[in-house]
């Protein structure tokens, strides 16, 4: 899966995920949405974003996890 919207650079935010190159982490994208934040508002809020930026966010969050197998419980 390619990610248009995403960038990685070591120089910039640490190398954390960013939306393209306006220095905002899809981290922090992922938990305005997790914090109930509608598409619009995340883009008023953000206005460097566009509404497929947000989208894009949530497919690369997605995959990154979907990488990885991590217990939903610790065994009894």
């Amino acid at each position: 899966m390619t990610f248009d919207r995403i960038t990685i650079e070591a120089g910039k935010m640490g190398g954390q995920p960013c939306i393209r190159d306006v220095r905002i982490p899809v981290a922090t994208v992922v938990a305005m949405v997790a914090d109930a934040m509608s598409t619009d508002q995340i883009v008023i809020q953000l206005p460097d974003l566009e509404a497929e930026d947000v989208a894009e966010a949530l497919r690369y969050a997605a995959e990154a996890v979907r990488e990885r197998q991590l217990p939903l419980r610790q065994p009894a």
